[in-house]
């Protein structure tokens, strides 16, 4: 990074022309999108088809590449006062069956010493509600109740081309009607209607793929496992825990000082979930614990106390790479253009990259296909390669107890010792340069003649 840039020099950037700006969706893409846009100087509505945003979802983690990213929108320290900094050599990775260390890895202060920028965990809603209030303060007008049903397109016969104009159709109390803006900016998830209208507009073909996996999550309040002293110690220590095991992993950490427990068990879908794509409502406990027969006492113990509702079911997908997330003066960001399996944690920490990576392009360049064609040329090779990581670490996450299993195993340890690669992406040293050391924001700015060269080369290759 060019060092005639810090932190304050990017907060300090501003638009060459402010535009009006919808940006589509309210989760914590779309709000970092709108946040990042308004503070360098442009209108913005941001439009969430939700009556009300509320609390949802639970515990994430925040890579260095999104705390970076934070601290330059000014809602870092924020962020960090409802977040859980893992101590050191505090991620335990751990053997589903017998509760056997493979090994631990160094968190604190090492992540923050090497990478310029912290690592913690939060509650999402925590983390959404941080970017919310800081969207309001700087004047993002945000719109409740305002769902996007269709694009407006113009049908070129002649041409054969459909091309894609600045109107939105959007539903609010019953009622339709056209919003338009010079600049649309779609964050609205994996299952995107705008991704969906640029799909036909440009002629490919737009469709989630099921993984063949789904999550299970759940939070365990204080109170509830308060007389569980197994589960109480895992509560009170700022620890991270993976669990290997055939067809599926665990991932569990304390979150809001050590209040509740976050727990994630993802495994293999049953042959009637496998082509699932969308969120399901919820599994009961005793179909769970039977699915992890076997496992170790303390996974039984976590999944004894699965609140009486049940434990939110969420099937995983896969996103084919697009042809394009740019049509016009509409782009696409987020799980909407990016959507990852949870297996290297980098799908918020992606869409905050996309934000920041939006508002520095509008502050090299006035001309907004410039500005969108270099974001998409800065992103989407960086965007794939992590969803790649993480589809191909779910692999190794889920071997089969046998010989290829034990190569792993060994591996991990050695690693683990400083020695040789680590096959669990996530905690392998080359992977974690990759993911968290590129800094897209300074790389927009430092580079961007010769970037821009390079964008305007590929459209039109």
């Amino acid at each position: 990074m060019d060092e005639t840039y810090n932190d304050s020099a990017f907060s300090e950037r501003r638009a060459l022309r402010p535009y009006s700006i919808i940006v589509v969706g309210a989760g914590i893409g779309g709000l970092a999108i709108g946040l990042s846009m308004r503070k360098t100087g442009h209108d913005v509505r941001i439009l969430e088809k939700r009556h009300e945003i509320t609390e949802v979802g639970a515990g994430i983690q925040i890579p260095p590449n999104a705390s970076r990213i934070l601290r330059r929108f000014g809602v870092l320290d924020e962020v960090m006062k409802h977040a859980t900094v893992l101590e050191r050599n505090s991620l335990r990775v751990r053997r589903w069956k017998d509760d056997e260390e493979l090994g631990s890895v160094p968190l604190v202060p090492d992540i923050e010493d090497n990478f310029g920028a912290p690592l913690a965990v939060i509650h999402r809603a925590d983390l959404q509600r941080v970017l919310l209030n800081a969207a309001i303060e700087c004047g993002c007008k945000i719109l409740e109740d305002h769902e996007v049903v269709d694009i407006d397109r113009k049908f070129l016969p002649v041409k054969k081309l459909i091309t894609l104009n600045r109107r939105l159709l959007v539903r609010s109390r019953g009622a339709k009607t056209w919003m338009s803006a010079d600049v649309i900016l779609a964050a609205d998830g994996m299952n995107s209607i705008v991704r969906r209208r640029m799909a036909i507009a440009s002629g490919y073909d737009d469709q989630l793929m099921p993984a063949g996996e789904l999550a299970y999550r759940f939070l365990l309040p204080r109170e509830a496992i308060k007389h569980d002293e197994a589960a109480m110690a895992l509560l009170s220590k700022n620890h991270g825990m993976r669990y290997m095991g055939p067809g599926g992993h665990i991932m569990a950490y304390p979150l809001r000082n050590n209040t509740l427990y976050n727990v994630v068990l993802i495994r293999q879908a049953e042959s009637k979930q496998m082509q699932k794509t969308t969120w399901t409502t919820r599994a009961r406990k005793e179909d769970i614990m039977k699915q992890y027969r076997g496992w170790c006492p303390i996974i039984h113990t976590l999944i004894s106390h699965v609140p009486s509702s049940g434990a939110l079911e969420t099937p995983m997908n896969n996103m084919p790479p697009l042809p394009t997330w740019v049509k016009g003066c509409i782009a696409l960001a987020g799980d909407a253009c990016h959507y990852m399996l949870p297996y290297v944690a980098q799908g918020a920490a992606n869409a905050l990259e996309d934000a920041g990576t939006l508002a520095m392009a509008f502050t090299c360049t006035d001309r907004i296909e410039l500005a969108l064609d270099l974001y998409q040329f800065i992103r989407k090779h960086r965007s794939e390669w992590i969803q790649a990581s993480a589809t191909s670490n779910g692999h190794i996450l889920h071997l089969p107890d046998g010989e290829e299993q034990r190569r792993r195993d060994d591996s991990i340890r050695a690693a683990h010792t400083g020695s040789g690669t680590n096959p669990d992406k996530w905690n392998d040293k080359k992977t974690r340069e990759f993911m968290w050391h590129v800094d897209v924001m300074a790389e927009t700015i430092n580079e961007f003649e010769s970037l821009a060269r390079e964008a305007s080369l590929n459209k039109k290759r």
